[in-house]
């Protein structure tokens, strides 16, 4: 082991160990060596220019100034890659992160970390939404499934909102998003919000189409708008055969929509439908098929919002498993509460019985679970004089006050646990293609867009903190991340891949034999990789192990290039 700069203290391989001791017999040449770290950020790179992302880049946005230093594209690219460093740095701590770095190794020749500041990447997301973000996203991510020659048989739409911070002035005429409060699914209604449509293909995950949208729309609205202008472009990319997503799909304008394109599409059908309601009662009429995994499915013919459907009525033993502890959990929790707040409304006097009677209905519709046995409205004389009333004194008053034995309600708990474990699936496939197993497994798919959204808000990403100083740049910054997460899924992809196609194995957190390893376990593993650099030329790359170089070598000639 060795000290480089008084700093490092590196496993030094591949160099011979008594010339770089013989060397460093002085602080003079001490300064001669410098160490940067590497890690996974390679595969990282390595990714972006198998896809090609500067470039694709730099040809939408040609017009840029000879004495820049560095590109767009490669500014994008120097963001993805810290975006996948999982450090959460912001647009000004750049410079900071790229100090230790191999920089040109990573993002080209000439190109230094002083480059890479908050005014060329302020200037860079500028750029980006005047060109139209989602389209030059959507031309990434065609790139993308086109070299991982995925199939594509289906696509799958979700949308999540993120918090962002600070202030924003938004002018009536901007064609901007708005950040303004709305439905926090971080639990964040106090702060501004931002959403992100995405849709991604459901064999690795990869998104092939984004949109960012104001804080404060719902998903009916963005998914209608969706469908409504953009799905003919889609289809003509992907030519996917099915349009997958949750009920906020299920309105009957996006399905008439989706229908008129000739586009089929796969959607959970709200549970609040009457029609919905009433398959469900009626289930015990029904004849189940058994499937996989503890489902059964039954089908059903529909023609909500005039076009013609399947529904797929779907049981899930494990699922009522569940949500009937979950159930019983919270009828105990409610049963508690509702004994506590029935006290209180004991004792409470009313001025006439219907006004008892009317706080007693408002008590029973808030409080499911529980019924009330015996209720009695009692009368109570009231008299404004103090002390004892004579004997036959006339009241000046009645008060009214509510009594009654609570018990829990088993009726209502039976029509609850009919409701767990079902769900119900449309399809406007009419085909006896489309079995009930795989439009079952299709619509699972839809995990692939939760999965991606889990990442964008993981702690360690990029949004950990979200600021800039206008609205365009956030919009930009989300396609950036976007551009993260499909950097993430092609590597993924693509290392279980070509694992499987060589037979070769990558040991998993308990050092077995592994060919679906996680992009993160991987990044992982690559963690301590440094590149030696000795008289200011020459480089030696550090620290590779046996397993970083089964990847490396599975991956191809980019990647053994960078981590040469």
């Amino acid at each position: 082991m060795i000290y480089i700069e008084k700093y490092h203290l590196i496993r030094l391989t591949g160099i011979t160990v008594l010339d770089l001791l013989l060397s460093l017999r002085d602080e003079k040449s001490m300064a001669m060596y410098t160490t940067k770290g590497l890690d996974h950020l390679g595969l990282v790179a390595g990714m972006c220019e198998e896809i090609g992302i500067a470039k694709i880049i730099d040809q939408v946005l040609p017009e840029q100034r000879p004495d820049k230093h560095i590109t767009c594209g490669q500014l994008v690219v120097a963001m993805i890659l810290n975006g996948l460093g999982f450090v959460g740095r912001t647009l000004h701590m750049y410079p900071e992160y790229f100090k230790e770095r191999p920089v040109e190794r990573l993002l080209g020749k000439g190109i230094k970390m002083e480059h890479i500041n908050d005014d060329a990447l302020g200037r860079c997301l500028d750029q980006l939404y005047e060109a139209g973000v989602s389209g030059i996203y959507q031309t990434l991510s065609a790139q993308v499934v086109d070299l991982l020659n995925l199939p594509c048989e289906a696509i799958n739409l979700d949308s999540t909102s993120i918090h962002v911070d600070g202030n924003y002035e938004h002018d009536e005429d901007c064609k901007s998003i708005k950040l303004v409060r709305g439905y926090s699914r971080d639990h964040r209604p106090e702060l501004n919000q931002v959403v992100l449509n995405l849709i991604t293909e459901n064999q690795a995950g990869i998104p092939v189409y984004m949109q960012a949208a104001s804080g404060n729309i719902n998903d009916n609205e963005g998914f209608k708008n969706i469908v409504k202008h953009h799905i003919s472009s889609l289809k003509a990319a992907q030519n996917a055969r099915y349009f997958i997503a949750d009920a906020a799909l299920y309105v009957a304008e996006t399905i008439q929509s989706l229908d008129e394109q000739g586009q089929l599409f796969i959607s959970r059908a709200p549970q609040k439908l009457k029609l919905v309601k009433l398959a469900i009662a009626q289930q015990e009429s029904l004849s189940f098929e058994a499937l996989d995994n503890g489902y059964s499915g039954a089908w059903l013919d529909s023609d909500y919002g005039g076009v013609k459907q399947r529904w797929l009525l779907v049981r899930s033993e494990q699922a009522k498993k569940r949500e009937q502890h979950t159930l019983n959990k919270r009828m105990l929790k409610e049963s508690t509460d509702s004994q506590k707040s029935f006290k209180k409304l004991n004792r409470l006097r009313f001025s006439c019985p219907s006004d008892a009677n009317q706080a007693l209905q408002i008590w029973l519709k808030s409080h499911a679970f529980v019924a009330i046995n015996n209720s009695e409205i009692i009368k109570h004389p009231v008299f404004k004089q103090s002390g004892r009333p004579k004997l036959g004194q006339i009241p000046d008053s009645y008060e009214y006050q509510i009594t009654g034995q609570l018990y829990s309600s088993l009726k209502t708990r039976e029509e609850r646990l009919m409701e767990k474990g079902m769900f119900m699936l449309a399809t406007n496939d009419l085909s006896d293609k489309l079995t009930m197993e795989k439009m079952l497994g299709l619509y699972k798919s839809q995990q692939s867009v939760e999965k991606g959204f889990r990442f964008l808000k993981s702690p360690d990403f990029l949004t950990s903190s979200l600021y800039l100083k206008k609205p365009e740049r956030i919009e930009a910054l989300l396609m950036v991340m976007t551009c993260c997460l499909m950097v993430y899924a092609a590597l993924e992809h693509k290392i279980r891949q070509e694992l499987k196609a060589k037979s070769l194995y990558f040991p998993n957190l308990k050092y077995k034999p592994y060919q679906n390893p996680t992009a993160r376990w991987v990044f992982f593993c690559f963690q301590g990789i440094h590149v030696l650099t000795i008289s200011g030329d020459q480089q030696r790359v550090l620290n590779i192990e046996e397993r970083n170089r089964t990847i490396i070598d599975c991956l191809g000639d980019i990647y053994r290039q960078i981590y040469s």
